[in-house]
């Protein structure tokens, strides 16, 4: 069955108005996918970047930033897209857990990001599900979003999930990139419940694939390690 006949009347309209509330931008209503919507709009071969993913979407910036961050995860050759998403997504934890109010990226990372066309073919994908997803989500419980430390909580667990996803585990790139896409959608549809569901699930996963393996830990220090000599 196909996303638009999942859909019925009052969704169909709920999303023409959300597209057209973020064509006229007004992205802090409108809905993950009409967000999507207007970012792949355009030329197919631009270069959707980075710097630009988040400017306009106030306290939802950070939920844009990971989602487009965490895409390269879903590349199908082996050690490639979590070696591109995983740095930038404990970029992201980083600044959500010393409480930045805004994300920011250097010039190198801001300059870069997906093609329009990839972006596109990732939402066609997604489709379906973020619209049954977007019947069961809303602006609800933000304390979990906005209180500062929720939001530490939230920047340690995807710090250490971006370590994790960065590491040569087999089989676990997309099981990372749908966990951290959760998150994302908790983040962009600013709801507090799918949150509270992200932190347990974020939690497991760090259990199970870091602590109880050790690889989490050998990684850290050898990432804590490279970042001294760097600033040394």
């Amino acid at each position: 069955m196909t996303a638009a006949a999942d859909r019925g009347p009052e969704d169909e309209g709920g999303g023409e108005r959300g597209r057209d509330r973020a064509r006229r931008g007004d992205v802090h209503e409108a809905g993950t996918r009409a967000l999507l919507d207007a970012i792949v709009a355009g030329d197919p071969d631009e270069v959707v970047k980075f710097g630009d993913v988040f400017n306009g979407l106030g306290n939802r910036s950070f939920g844009m930033l990971l989602f487009v961050s965490t895409l390269p995860a879903f590349i199908p050759i082996p050690g490639v897209g979590g070696a591109i998403s995983g740095p930038l997504v404990v970029l992201v934890g980083l600044q959500l857990l010393i409480g930045l109010r805004r994300p920011w990226l250097p010039g190198f990372i801001a300059r870069r990001g997906p093609h329009r066309s990839a972006m596109a073919k990732f939402r066609n994908l997604l489709a379906p599900w973020l619209t049954r997803l977007e019947r069961f989500v809303s602006p609800r419980a933000t304390a979990l979003l906005d209180h500062r430390a929720a939001n530490a909580f939230t920047g340690l667990l995807l710090v250490l999930l971006g370590i994790l996803l960065s590491l040569p585990i087999p089989f676990t790139n997309f099981l990372f990139g749908a966990l951290l896409l959760l998150f994302a959608f908790a983040l962009l549809e600013r709801d507090g419940k799918l949150m509270g569901i992200a932190w347990v699930a974020g939690v497991i996963a760090v259990a199970v694939f870091g602590v109880l393996s050790g690889s989490l830990a050998q990684a850290a220090a050898e990432w804590i390690a490279l970042a001294r000599a760097k600033l040394g």
